[in-house]
């Protein structure tokens, strides 16, 4: 048995041993058709100092909850933001101290207070065996719940704080998954895919049987058949346009030894509770030196990554006519309009004629384009991005599934992780907000020539220059008589 089997079974040995006890002995031991006072048996919890018995608590508290109702599980999280904040009386005089005496020892009193008594119950409630699964749960029902209870969001806070510390990088472990990996975590990739959808056990053979294609995730020692994250990984000797091209059934591998570019066309985050905790960035920079040692002539890595949120930008675009749209012109909004008819991929012209301005338009979008908060709209672009990576091509049609074709009409992109320039592409982002892309994108800023436009811009010349030499040819015959 592992080390971490045994100390999990030990731990749950104390805690159903203490639990019993508790059953026996605690006049808070409730029935199933007695509404759980939560407040008491939070107190009890936080008031309590054996370990065993502490145990026994939090494992009874995760029980109930899981229990519940939804209506009492937003009880539950209200009651933890409202009543579990910090010790007002004691913060109060704390700042007054340090007021008085400001100093290492007054303002160290004054962190200490100013922590909500919530943080501590949640470090307890975690010390239950599988309490940390259920805590990740927990915050994803609050995610949702906060969006009609603001006063959650000092709650949300506090869970991410703590998951940030308790699923740092250094407790992550890498892990290669193929297919001789256990059918239960295979079975979880399935599930879990977000990306590109994985349609049963042979597909997902295809993506991890072949020497061509690799799979990496992180662990966590208290998840240990649950990856949190993972990516899709496939080798090449150029940098792919399309995705039907990477997932083909009937296709030529690639000899390892002579693949030059690693392609990252997937990554799936798998807990929704631990939204807003950063993994991604720390697995594909451990990827591609994972990669780095084992095929040295993959010196090229890339991602083949979806733009979920341009078609309906560009819908806004379309239908507004404030200076936001004008970067489009006339001609190209009317080409545009073939977007309105589920065919227009199927007429080369057409297709060619939309996908440059859906190409122009996507560079607008991913450079020039910002949200509320002065962010890059796309959330896949600022997961790359602020990981350092560069945007360097834009594909249109590079998605022909229903899925891609929705969301973006099909686009995709490339962006470019070169180790050379990741801390210096990150920095310019974050300090200038400046986005890095190549030569390529920058130019597809520029508006074609409209021929129309171009027509009507030189001919007055043309009519001003034959008036002007009418004129001077009149004023010469006058001159001879």
């Amino acid at each position: 048995m592992s080390s971490s089997g045994f100390f999990s079974g030990l731990m749950q040995t104390i805690s159903t041993r203490s639990r019993a006890m508790f059953a026996r002995k605690d006049p808070l031991a409730l029935t199933a058709d007695v509404r759980p006072d939560f407040a008491v048996l939070f107190e009890a919890l936080l008031s309590g100092r054996g370990e065993a018995s502490g145990v026994a608590r939090a494992r009874e508290i995760l029980d109930l909850w899981q229990a519940v109702d939804d209506v009492q599980k937003r009880d539950f999280l209200c009651l933890l933001a409202r009543d579990f904040g910090p010790p007002l009386d004691r913060l109060e005089a704390a700042i007054d101290a340090y007021r008085a005496e400001p100093g290492p020892a007054t303002l160290g009193n004054l962190h200490k207070v100013s922590e909500p008594r919530r943080q501590e119950l949640l470090r307890r409630l975690n010390l239950a065996p599988g309490g940390i699964i259920t805590l990740v749960a927990m915050r994803e029902f609050l995610l949702q719940a906060k969006r009609d209870e603001p006063i959650l969001d000092a709650l949300d806070d506090d869970f991410e704080h703590l998951f940030s510390s308790w699923f740092n990088r250094g407790f992550l472990v890498l892990q290669r998954i193929d297919w001789s990996t256990p059918a239960n975590v295979l079975e979880r990739i399935i599930r879990y895919e977000a990306v590109h959808q994985i349609h049963g056990w042979d597909e997902l053979r295809r993506r991890l049987a072949p020497p061509d294609r690799r799979l990496y995730a992180f662990f966590h020692p208290q998840l240990i058949e649950d990856p949190l994250i993972f990516v899709e990984v496939a080798l090449a000797q150029d940098i792919p346009a399309t995705i039907q091209g990477v997932l083909a059934e009937q296709r030529d591998q690639v000899d390892p030894a002579r693949a030059t570019t690693a392609v990252f066309y997937s990554i799936s985050n798998t807990q929704v509770g631990l939204k807003g905790i950063s993994f991604g960035n720390f697995l594909i920079k451990q990827v591609v030196e994972e990669l780095r040692r084992e095929l040295p002539t993959v010196t090229t890595f890339v991602t083949l990554s979806p733009v979920p949120g341009f078609a309906r930008w560009l819908a806004e675009i379309r239908s507004d006519d404030t200076e936001r749209s004008a970067f489009l012109s006339w001609s190209e909004r009317e080409a545009l309009q073939a977007l309105d008819r589920p065919d227009w991929t199927l007429s080369p012209a057409t297709s060619e004629v939309v996908n440059s301005v859906l190409a122009r338009a996507a560079a607008h979008f991913m450079l020039k384009a910002r949200d509320r908060n002065g962010r890059v709209i796309d959330p896949v672009a600022r997961f790359h991005l602020g990981n350092g990576a560069r945007l360097e091509r834009v594909n249109p049609l590079g998605d022909r599934s229903m899925n891609g074709m929705r969301q973006s009409h099909g686009l995709m992109v490339n962006y470019l992780y070169d180790l050379a320039d990741i801390e210096k592409n990150h920095e310019a982002l974050a300090t200038r907000g400046e986005i890095v892309a190549s030569p390529a994108v920058h130019a597809l800023l520029q508006r074609p020539e409209d021929p129309e436009a171009a027509v009507r811009r030189h001919t007055p010349r043309l009519r001003l220059g034959n008036l002007s030499r009418s004129r001077r040819e009149s004023r010469a015959t006058e001159a001879k008589s």
